[in-house]
């Protein structure tokens, strides 16, 4: 129940900086300097966002990868960051198993999530499971430090308009 609740603390952590826009490690020592209302960010939370902000351009590649005609910049803004955590949970801390990082981004998504959103990050996550030993995680894996920033070029903000109600997200 712990690491849950840390997964939901880090799935906010991480939706706030992607709302506004925000570099992930600033909004993260903020929140760690100072908690407001809320009760300290255990500390498996802390891992996360590190972790992704760290990582977060190999994620999204991987999520790319692995998704047809949804591109992580154009999902929602909840389903993105629950498949960051899972990504990173199944590619980067071995002490998770792959099943439980699945389960565990399926449950959030179905408190959080549009009705068709757990489907497809089943589908995206077991992708990702499988291909995982093709994915470079090691130090030589590429500079994943610049992507922490949580910015995004004009071009990627151009491509980030709202799907329409035609647009089918696929796994590969």
């Amino acid at each position: 129940m712990a690491r849950s609740t840390a997964r939901k603390r880090a799935l906010n952590t991480l939706y706030e900086a992607d709302e506004k826009s925000q570099d992930i490690l600033s909004l993260l020592d903020e929140r760690i300097a100072h908690p407001g209302a809320q009760t300290p960010l255990p500390d498996y939370a802390i891992e996360i966002v590190r972790g992704v902000a760290e990582h977060r351009r190999l994620i999204d590649a991987t999520l790319d990868e692995h998704s047809t005609g949804w591109k992580v910049r154009r999902m929602g803004v909840v389903d993105r960051n629950i498949l960051r955590i899972a990504a990173w949970e199944i590619l980067f801390n071995s002490e998770v198993p792959d099943k439980v990082a699945i389960d565990e981004a399926l449950a959030l998504a179905k408190t959080l999530c549009d009705d068709d959103s757990p489907a497809f990050i089943h589908g995206l996550l077991s992708a990702v499971c499988a291909g995982k030993d093709s994915v470079q995680t090691g130090e030589n894996a590429g500079d994943d430090a610049d992507a922490s920033a949580g910015e995004t070029t004009e071009a990627e903000q151009s491509d980030a308009a709202e799907p329409s109600a035609d647009d089918q997200p696929t796994v590969a």
